[in-house]
């Protein structure tokens, strides 16, 4: 199989597409429709029938090509970057045959992919490793899903021979800031299930992800003329500052917490003497702990605010996605499909929690069981971003062995 999937990654990473969380335009940033207009045209120039929208999303349509029926499956990855690391002007860098030592990144060399770091990297000596140069993220997060996708899609239109049932591409915007899904329609991805292309190590399949509601405290401090404050001024900022120094630091904090260890986690502040605001994010993966976090951030500024009695606070919360394992786990038969897929391919599949979420978590909640699948991304969102080459073409081979299993349903049933 010639693939295709490192050409067109490569070329992917340099197109900047990063997300804006504090834009309120869908999709946030406008750039990120120049990849989606590039997929688009590729998708048709080999045979996929394609269409976007005003939102950025790419909706790909291939038909079955056997005479039986079969389940319909979607594929799906999101094309915007994080806003944590610089997306722009990025250079990617071919590392062949990796041999096990720690990577310079040439254009700022305090940047050192180093192997104590990245234990990882030990499983990829022989292989070729793909960074930037020290100054931006790689765009693994989720070129490499998008470029998974459109190499399946280019074997497909290559190779009739490979049998498959009706197949849907899905390539969403805004995932890195919560809003992946959000205008997607729903009609254009009538599926029996599918599987986004957003995970980590070769093998690793995820049907659960976080629990998350976002929680928003606004402060209401008393101001005054600093030179004559004594007994009148309530310093909103004090007060905010206050609050998150009273937050868990052993317990329930993401520095502190790993499995399936939940947290409370301020994410931004802005604030002024009379007023202030304190975004946080609620982490559970059983979502009925999430009021529990609710309640934990609740007392903690009740106590606080004791000690200003004029000031006062209201504490908003808002849902964000909910853990998909109860809908995908329903469905047994999708786990099987994607480990028989990486056996074949001779992948020793494994099973992990994503301590994030998924454009699969919104879609799983809305009907659309998705589980996620590996395509090897490493150190996401971050200059020390990487991914193997192999890593991506064993993930190549392992959708279009989950295309053929699923047109063939007495695999699925013995």
């Amino acid at each position: 199989m010639k693939h295709t999937v490192t050409e067109r990654f490569l070329r992917y990473v340099t197109i900047d597409t990063q997300a804006d969380p504090e834009s309120n335009s869908s999709p946030s940033t406008e750039k990120q429709k120049n990849l989606s207009n590039l997929l688009l045209k590729e998708l048709k120039d080999i045979g996929v029938k394609a269409e976007t929208d005003d939102y950025g999303y790419v909706y790909g349509y291939i038909p079955s090509n056997v005479d039986h029926p079969t389940d319909s499956i979607f594929f799906c990855s999101h094309v915007d970057t994080a806003p944590d690391c610089s997306g722009k002007d990025v250079k990617p860098i071919l590392h062949k045959a990796y041999q096990g030592q720690d990577i310079v990144l040439p254009d700022d060399p305090e940047q050192v992919i180093k192997l104590k770091d990245y234990p990882y990297l030990r499983d990829k000596v022989g292989e070729d490793i793909i960074t930037a140069s020290g100054l931006t993220l790689l765009g693994a997060d989720d070129k490499s899903g998008v470029a998974v996708i459109m190499d399946m899609a280019q074997q497909l239109a290559n190779n009739p021979e490979i049998k498959h049932g009706d197949i849907i591409i899905l390539f969403t915007t805004d995932e890195e800031v919560g809003q992946g899904v959000a205008h997607v329609n729903y009609d254009k991805i009538k599926c029996d299930y599918g599987f986004t292309l957003d995970g980590g190590p070769r093998g690793e399949y995820c049907e659960e992800t976080f629990s998350a509601d976002a929680a928003v405290i606004e402060i209401k401090g008393v101001a005054a003329h600093p030179g004559y404050a004594k007994g009148k001024m309530e310093s909103a900022i004090k007060i905010a500052a206050k609050i998150i120094d009273t937050l868990p630091k052993e317990y329930l904090a993401p520095e502190a917490t790993d499995g399936s260890g939940g947290f409370i986690h301020p994410g931004k502040i802005v604030a002024e003497l009379e007023a202030a605001r304190i975004d946080f994010i609620l982490r559970e993966f059983d979502t009925s702990r999430l009021s529990h976090l609710a309640e934990h951030l609740r007392t903690i500024s009740d106590k606080v605010l004791q000690q200003f009695p004029h000031s006062s606070y209201t504490l908003t919360i808002k849902e964000q996605y909910r853990n998909m394992k109860d809908i995908v786990s329903a469905m047994p038969r999708i786990k099987k499909i994607a480990y028989m897929a990486m056996e074949q391919a001779e992948i020793q599949p494994h099973q992990s929690m994503i301590r994030g979420g998924t454009d699969g978590s919104v879609l799983s909640a809305n009907g659309l069981p998705c589980p996620n699948l590996f395509t090897g991304m490493q150190a996401i969102h971050s200059k020390h971003e990487y991914i193997s080459v192999q890593d991506m073409e064993k993930a190549v081979q392992t959708v279009l062995n989950i295309c053929q299993i699923v047109a063939a349903p007495s695999l699925i049933e013995s």
